[in-house]
Parts: structure tokens; C-alpha cells; sequence
């Protein structure tokens, strides 16, 4: 087959076409931003997708990671306010937003951060004491962010967080700091077991308290019933002390010989119950107390008059004069032992 000069003419040019449109066709994945530059000249930003841009003409600048990452920042030895040196490491996360002035607005990127989040390090926590570094950490990574986002604003990078991963303090600032924390715990173990202690003692003094206090209230309680036992004991013997003086005084002898027969055995039954005796001896019959009784009868008759009359007295026997019963002295009882 043979070409003239205007096929190959036509074949050149649909070949340049194709180069030209496949030069001009650019994809942009998800995540990536493209910067377009026309002569060096900055002109627009290529979005994820497809794109197209005059070959020969315009070409891509940067390729502008939009996404957010990570930056490890070595480790720094920082001195504190109070002049203790210790070592401190971090990490950086930063995103950026605008793809031109990240690109043109500052050389290196990464290093750029990396240098302003390891110099703010040591702004922030040289400013500080170590108690405070030590126990502030959520602090410092407030103020660093704060720091660090401010100055790279500019650069159309966003910093979103900071974080310090770990600060050492030297060898023996850790041991002495060992030491102290000991000697506080035992300060506080003893403390506390001082106002356990006194806590102890004053329950015991409050239990103490309530227990005499109660011990007194039932003192009370019970002198006061005792009291109205021997009130009411007393009112009973003096009404019966009164009811026998009126039968006595009514010429009725059997009143007085029953209460003294009474007290007569009440007291027989007391000596009998000493816890002091063994052996009780009481050779004493019943005619005896009987004409005891009537002894004291008679002597009561002697002591008030004959006031009975007739019917109160007790009639003699037929043909035997009246007499006056002797009176037989109880046998005073003997106790051994």
C-alpha cells in the first residue's frame, strides 16, 4: 500500500492529536491536591478526578498530600523554670488545606513543623517548673497546639493536635522524687492512723458517755420505784397500824393479840433466816405464845380501861373465881454457830 504525502501528512497529525490530548489529560486521585503552573507561574489547583491542561503549555507543580499526618518530633532535652533537665519527645499532626500556599508559601514543609513544634517545645515547658511539667501534661499540649498552629497558619496548613509521648526527667531527680513520694505516703499512713485512733476514742468516750448516762437513768428509774414501794409499804402499815389502834380502842383484845402474834412470827422467821446460823434452837410451845397473847392482852385491858363492856370480855369457866392470865415469857431463843 502506498501513502502520498497528505496521508502521512493526516497520520502525523492525528498522532501529534493524541499526544497532545493524552499530555493534557491528568487524573487526580482521592486525598491529592495538583498545583498547575503556566510559564512557572502558579495559575490553579487540580481537584481528585480528571483534569485537563493546555500541554506544553501548563504542567504540574506540587503534589499536595491533603490528608491528615503524622510527624514524629525527636527528642528534645528542655531545661525548666527550676533549672531541672530533662527530655521530652512528641508527635505532630497536621493537615493541610491549601494546597498553593503549602506549595509556594514555605520550602520543605515537614521540616518547617517539624523545627517549630521542637522549638515551642522548649518555649513551653522551659517555662514551667518540673512538679508542674510532670503533672500538667494535658496543659502543655493545649498551649503547644495553640503555639504551633498560629505560626503555621500561613503555610495554609492546619496543626490539629500535639501531643507529648513521654518526659524523663535525670536518674537521680527520679530517685529523690521516689524518696519524697515514700516519705509522703507515710505521712499520710500516719495520719490517718492518728484520726483513726482518736476517731476509736471518741466512740469509746460517747459509747462510755451513754452507757452511764443510761446506768444513771435506770439508778433513777429505780430509786424512784423503790421510793414509791416504801411509800406505798408504809402507807399500808400505817392504815393497818390505825385500823388495830381503833380496834384496840373499841375494846376488841383479838385485834392486838393478832398483830402481835404477827410481828411475834415475823421476827422468829428472821432469826431463823441469818445467813449467820447453822443451828437455830427454839424450845417454845404453843401454849406458851398463846398465853403470851393473852398476857398482852391483858395488860392492854390494864393500859385502856375496861371499855369493852360485858360482851368484849371473855367469860370464866363456872365455879372458878376470874383471873388474870399469867403471862409466860417466850423463851428467848439460843443460836450456835
Amino acid at each position: 500500500m502506498d501513502f502520498t504525502g497528505s496521508d502521512i501528512t493526516v497520520i502525523a497529525i492525528v498522532v501529534l492529536a493524541i499526544i497532545f490530548l493524552y499530555s493534557g489529560i491528568k487524573t487526580v486521585p482521592q486525598g491529592y491536591r495538583y498545583t498547575v503552573e503556566r510559564f512557572g507561574r502558579y495559575t490553579r489547583t487540580l481537584e481528585p478526578g480528571l483534569n485537563l491542561i493546555i500541554p506544553f503549555i501548563d504542567r504540574l507543580g506540587n503534589k499536595m498530600n491533603v490528608m491528615e499526618q503524622v510527624l514524629a518530633v525527636p527528642t528534645q532535652e528542655v531545661i525548666t523554670k527550676d533549672n531541672a533537665s530533662v527530655s521530652a519527645d512528641a508527635v505532630a499532626f497536621y493537615q493541610v488545606l491549601n494546597a498553593a500556599q503549602a506549595a509556594y508559601q514555605v520550602s520543605n514543609l515537614e521540616q518547617a513543623i517539624l523545627n517549630l513544634t521542637m522549638t515551642n517545645i522548649r518555649s513551653v515547658m522551659g517555662s514551667m517548673d518540673l512538679d508542674e511539667l510532670l503533672s500538667n501534661r494535658e496543659k502543655i499540649n493545649d498551649r503547644l497546639l495553640h503555639v504551633v498552629d498560629d505560626a503555621a497558619s500561613p503555610w495554609g496548613i492546619k496543626i490539629t493536635r500535639v501531643e507529648i509521648k513521654d518526659i524523663q526527667p535525670p536518674r537521680d531527680l527520679v530517685e529523690s522524687m521516689g524518696r519524697q513520694m515514700k516519705a509522703e505516703r507515710e505521712k499520710r499512713a500516719q495520719v490517718l492512723e492518728a484520726e483513726g485512733a482518736r476517731n476509736a476514742q471518741i466512740l469509746r468516750a460517747e459509747g462510755a458517755k451513754q452507757a452511764a448516762v443510761l446506768e444513771a437513768e435506770g439508778q433513777r428509774q429505780s430509786a424512784f420505784l423503790n421510793a414509791e414501794a416504801r411509800e406505798r409499804q408504809a402507807e399500808a402499815e400505817a392504815k393497818a397500824t390505825k385500823m388495830v389502834s381503833e380496834a384496840i380502842a373499841s375494846g376488841d383484845i383479838q385485834a392486838i393479840n393478832y398483830f402481835v402474834a404477827q410481828k411475834y412470827t415475823e421476827a422468829m422467821q428472821a432469826i431463823g433466816s441469818g445467813p449467820n446460823s447453822k443451828v437455830v434452837l427454839m424450845p417454845m410451845e404453843a401454849s406458851a405464845l398463846v398465853g403470851s397473847l393473852g398476857g398482852i392482852g391483858a395488860i392492854a385491858r390494864e393500859v385502856f380501861g375496861d371499855q369493852a363492856g360485858p360482851a368484849a370480855r371473855p367469860a370464866a369457866p363456872a365455879g372458878r373465881p376470874r383471873t388474870t392470865p399469867a403471862v409466860t415469857p417466850p423463851v428467848t431463843p439460843t443460836r450456835e454457830g
